[in-house]
């Protein structure tokens, strides 16, 4: 019986083949017996289009080309809308999608000019999937809502699919999750309609993740389990391993630990079987949270530290951003707290770089018209009550206690090391004077002890001042935490100036210890070959809710280049410099990160046109010994210290560093560095 089917199957794929064959030379023949005229044009689409069913993209583009040119030649400009359509098509197919995009323009210019409202719609569905693949939302939302409803007027259910499914992609990649779940539904819907399996397999998918992530995850489970009925036992294997874990993860959010153990266990050997890095990461993260959970710490360390590595090594942040999450709630379980705030800054300053990556993406305004004319589902309740609310609130509450006094204790203990340090080399230094009997020996090291003395007092007068500030307000609000001085909502309200002093506090000592580090002479580069380009662009992330706050250009001319240095040392430099750049402009001021080859070497700029610098004060930016430090534009204060140690880095490295300034119009610094290694 299976040798007949599989027979039959042949039988009608080469009955199929050969019919269409047979219309492909039917179309050729009366195309070559027809007047030069607008019917021999629609004969040529018809022939064109078969060729493209069957991908003879070759062939298809050689008709293209002649009807193109018959079509201006009478100027019948459907033929010239179609011929564009088709070619943006099969470039799309083949991937070149800047070739695609300009015949897809250029069709909906000819669809426009007949008012063929269909053809646009087409045009702007397929230009809405080309800029939601390259990650611009924006266009792609504003093109695929306008041509949604000429597809729901015409019933088109087929393009409403793919209409429905890129507006939910794009919508999820803009973090509008009740969005991204309307027209997921949309899309589920219609491919219920149409029948269509892969599509209902793939919506329910989306279903599941993004009721997860929206925390309901009683329907997030709804969603799973109604795909995994959907699947076949054979062919989609590789569909259950990938949800396997997702789903374990869901039912382990409801304490559901038995379901979640079983899910997570068949995912991990499935994955492991299959050699699926990112299936062994998702299921080794939910065990390694499971097992924190059933206090099986021993276990649950061994397999967040394995999906730690596989998290680095694939390059995936939202993984690495849980298992970050984890491996603090594991040290905070098991009382090592400094560990626990390491990993909490981890995590942080991941989070915050992902979430800058996910709103640099605009979506399209809520009340575009576009938009208005689509049905909005009701909003869903939430299934949560009140209770379980409370109890997270103090969870996280107790967490954010720990975690702020191991940041004190963090703290205090860098300070102390950096005290003692300075005294070491005080006493060192004095030791050295009474070994020297040379005179000219002796004044070597008087000079020396000044300067080591110098650099003390400028310690003592920070860490008195600035650090005693802002550890003294992270004291005042513990105080109000542990007193019960404060209610939830102002508990709420405190947490951004808590993180802020925090902040300042973190900043202040990364730039102590690096230039502590610099003035006695313990900082040693080891270079590298690397692309500064790369490093601009992840600096520039990490100021962009700040140049947004401000209302500040900032503009990136970075080129690929590689420079020889010290890639830890480079990214110190880099990131004063920008820091500085957004201190001293305001609203309207444009800063721009720039680099060039320049006599052999690396030229990085970073201009801005802002307050700018006077002559008498550049001759004291690089030098510590002249304390000097300005008021930002909105009073944000400074060391004095960051281009001292930008100096000190940059001249480690071989290299150096210049400003040239003009007060009310702007500032350039410049860093000239080598492209490879220096000749002995």
């Amino acid at each position: 019986m299976k040798q007949l089917l599989m027979t039959f199957a042949i039988c009608l794929c080469a009955f199929t083949s050969f019919a269409q064959n047979a219309k492909i030379d039917s179309l050729t023949v009366r195309l070559a017996y027809q007047n030069q005229d607008s019917t021999k044009v629609e004969t040529s689409l018809l022939l064109i289009n078969e060729l493209y069913a069957i991908e003879d993209y070759t062939k298809a583009l050689l008709f293209i080309d002649q009807t193109s040119e018959l079509s201006k030649t009478l100027n019948y400009e459907k033929g010239l809308a179609e011929t564009n359509y088709i070619k943006a098509l099969i470039f799309n197919n083949q991937n070149d999608q800047n070739n695609a995009v300009a015949n897809f323009e250029s069709a909906r210019s000819y669809f426009m000019a007949i008012k063929d409202t269909l053809g646009i719609a087409k045009v702007n569905n397929n230009l809405g999937v080309i800029e939601i693949q390259r990650g611009n939302y924006k266009k792609g939302l504003q093109n695929s809502l306008s041509a949604i409803s000429i597809f729901e007027e015409k019933d088109l259910k087929d393009d409403l699919s793919k209409a429905y499914n890129n507006l939910a992609e794009a919508y999820y990649n803009t973090n509008k999750l009740d969005k991204a779940l309307q027209y997921n539904k949309k899309a589920l819907s219609v491919r219920e309609e149409l029948d269509d399996l892969e599509g209902m397999k793939y919506s329910l998918k989306n279903l599941g993740l993004l009721y997860a992530l929206k925390n309901d995850y009683r329907r997030s489970i709804d969603n799973y389990e109604r795909m995994l009925t959907l699947l076949d036992p054979q062919e989609d294997q590789d569909i259950r391993g990938e949800i396997m874990p997702s789903l374990g993860k869901s039912y382990l959010a409801i304490e559901d630990t038995d379901k979640a153990a079983d899910y997570l266990r068949e995912g991990l050997r499935y994955s492991r079987r299959q050699k699926d890095d990112l299936g062994i990461l998702k299921s080794l993260n939910a065990f390694g949270e499971l097992n924190t959970k059933n206090r099986n710490l021993k276990l649950a360390e061994n397999q967040l530290l394995e999906a730690l590595k596989i998290a680095r090594r694939l390059g995936n942040d939202e993984e690495l951003l849980y298992n970050l999450k984890l491996n603090r709630d594991l040290d905070s379980r098991r009382g090592f707290y400094e560990d626990a705030f390491n990993w909490q800054n981890q995590y942080y300053e991941l989070k915050e770089k992902l979430d800058k990556e996910k709103l640099a993406a605009i979506p399209v305004p809520d009340n575009s018209t576009e938009e208005a004319q689509i049905e909005t589902p009701p909003l869903i309740e939430s299934t949560k009550t009140e209770e379980p609310e409370k109890a997270v609130i103090t969870s996280e509450k107790k967490q954010d206690i720990l975690l702020v006094y191991g940041l004190i204790a963090g703290l205090v203990f860098i300070t102390a090391l950096l005290i003692f340090s300075y005294l070491k080399g005080s006493k060192d230094s004095k030791a050295a004077k009474t070994l020297t009997k040379s005179n000219k020996e002796l004044s070597l090291k008087n000079l020396q002890l000044e300067e080591v003395n110098q650099v003390k007092d400028k310690l003592f007068s920070i860490v008195s001042h600035d650090l005693k500030d802002s550890i003294s307000s992270i004291k005042a609000f513990l105080d109000l935490l542990k007193d019960g001085g404060i209610s939830k909502d102002e508990f709420n309200d405190l947490i951004p100036e808590l993180s802020e002093n925090a902040n300042n506090a973190s900043s202040l000592l990364f730039n102590l210890l690096n230039w502590s580090k610099s003035q006695m002479q313990n900082l040693q580069p080891k270079p590298e070959l690397f692309n500064i380009q790369e490093v601009f662009q992840i600096k520039m992330s990490l100021i962009e809710k700040k140049v947004n706050d401000k209302g500040i250009i900032l503009i990136d001319e970075s080129r690929r280049e590689f420079v020889y240095a010290d890639r830890s040392m480079l990214e110190i430099v880099i990131q004063n410099l920008i820091t500085n750049a957004v201190k001293f402009t305001g609203k309207g001021d444009v800063i721009t990160v720039s680099n060039q080859d320049y006599n052999g070497k690396v030229l990085i700029c970073v201009e801005d046109t802002g307050i700018g610098i006077s002559e008498e004060n550049q001759k004291k930016l690089f030098n510590a010994k002249k304390n000097f430090t300005t008021i930002g534009t909105e009073n944000e204060k400074g060391t004095g210290l960051g281009l001292t140690i930008c100096k000190d880095l940059v001249e480690l490295n071989n290299g150096r560093i210049w400003v040239e300034s003009t007060p009310n119009i702007g500032s350039k610094f410049f860093i000239e560095l080598p492209k490879a290694a220096l000749s002995e």
